[in-house]
């Protein structure tokens, strides 16, 4: 599923753009699965869906994009 569909199809929704080989990505992992317990949740592999990460512009990994209505209005970049 585009990221495009999972927005569209979710009035509130997460984006994780992750890479498997990606140390933070792991280490953040476990927070993004107790999100996905209260908010949909699509993961995107940027190695396997470069095309979808070029679209969202994302530039470093992990990055979390939090949407509502449609809209992105929270990204988080790294780990915090």
């Amino acid at each position: 599923m585009s990221v495009k569909e999972f927005v569209k199809k979710n009035r509130v929704a997460l984006v994780d753009f992750y890479a498997s080989w990606c140390y933070p990505c792991k280490v953040l992992e476990p927070v993004v699965d107790s999100l996905a317990e209260k908010v949909p949740l699509l993961r995107v592999d940027v190695d396997k869906d470069n095309v979808e990460a070029f679209k969202y512009e994302v530039l470093s990994i992990p990055t979390i994009i939090l949407f509502k209505d449609g809209r992105e209005v929270k990204r988080w970049v790294g780990v915090k």
